[in-house]
């Protein structure tokens, strides 16, 4: 790792582009990012695979811009517990969805795996709790698309 450390302070999400939605009807964008990569805190990679579940209102999200958005995150010191809050306050605030969840399975380390959520519709970030589709599901380590 030659050079500056670039940390979870030099993220920059004004990569992140976005296009018009051209409905107003709702849907929703289910996004895989298979080969997640970053520096963990000990500065040795770690990957994830990333699911963002979208309902957009007015716009969406460019996906080459979401795809530079993540590689420049390769380079960055920072922890899985830290980085998911930072892509969630990132994409909520340059896309305004209706919804957001954001779920990260990340691969072992040290023979443990974690796998982490954010759902905008969680009372606790803010949300109306209005879709409630979290609600008495059984959690499962696989996500299929």
């Amino acid at each position: 790792m030659g050079g500056q450390i670039k940390t979870y302070k030099d993220i920059d999400k004004s990569i992140l582009k976005s296009i018009p939605n051209p409905t107003n009807e709702g849907y929703e964008i289910k996004i895989k990012i298979p080969e997640f990569t970053f520096l963990g805190v000990s500065g040795q990679p770690d990957f994830a695979v990333v699911y963002l579940t979208f309902y957009p209102k007015k716009r969406l999200i460019e996906l080459k811009s979401l795809k530079q958005y993540v590689y420049q995150l390769r380079d960055i010191v920072v922890s899985y517990e830290r980085l998911i809050n930072i892509i969630y306050d990132h994409l909520k605030e340059v896309y305004d969805p209706d919804r957001i969840r954001i779920v990260m399975i990340c691969n072992p380390r040290g023979g443990i795996s974690s796998k982490l959520t954010i759902d905008s519709d969680w009372g606790v970030r803010g949300g109306e709790e209005k879709y409630k589709d979290w609600v008495g599901i059984e959690d499962s380590w696989s996500i299929t698309m």
